[in-house]
């Protein structure tokens, strides 16, 4: 005996619900490794929150609107928290700490295989910040002795030029 088509589409906007639940849970869970990846003050935090708040409120109110023309179904709401509670109870957090984790090996990886690369680098740029130094102390050095030179010169001119 075949379902009605109603009871068909009811279904169909429960598994939608479910679904749509399930990926609003896993788009958190980017923020979630990005923010064990990245520091994020409470700011950050509180913006990241409501601008992705936001957008899933703009995509519950999209597939309400394309499924079941804007009606507020309170079984939808119930599909999404399971499909939210299915996934994070599952998968969510296992998921997290291990893309974190893996993330943070890689960037730990480069920052590693990058400092390598750039040592001779870190090296010549010391070794020129050392001459610069010292040049800058010869020449300050230099200057002053310059300076006194003609400091005397200008003593003897002046003596000269008294007595005529």
């Amino acid at each position: 005996m075949p379902m009605s088509q109603n009871i068909i589409n009811e279904v169909t906007f429960l598994l939608h619900s479910f679904l749509l639940g399930a990926v609003i849970t896993v788009v958190y869970d980017v923020f979630l490794i990005l923010r064990r990846l990245v520091r994020h003050n409470l700011f950050l935090v509180s913006l990241e929150d409501l601008v992705f708040w936001i957008s899933c409120a703009i995509g519950v109110f999209y597939m309400l609107y394309e499924e079941n023309n804007g009606i507020l179904r309170w079984f939808a709401v119930f599909g999404a928290g399971l499909g939210m509670v299915v996934y994070k109870k599952c998968v969510g957090n296992f998921l997290v700490d291990l893309v974190a984790a893996a993330i943070g090996r890689i960037l730990r990886a480069a920052t590693r295989i990058l400092g390598f690369i750039f040592r001779p680098v870190r090296f010549a740029g010391r070794k020129v910040k050392g001459g610069v130094k010292a040049s800058a102390r010869k020449g300050k050095k230099a200057g002053r002795w310059a300076k006194n030179k003609i400091k005397e010169r200008m003593k003897v001119l002046k003596m000269t030029l008294c007595r005529h």
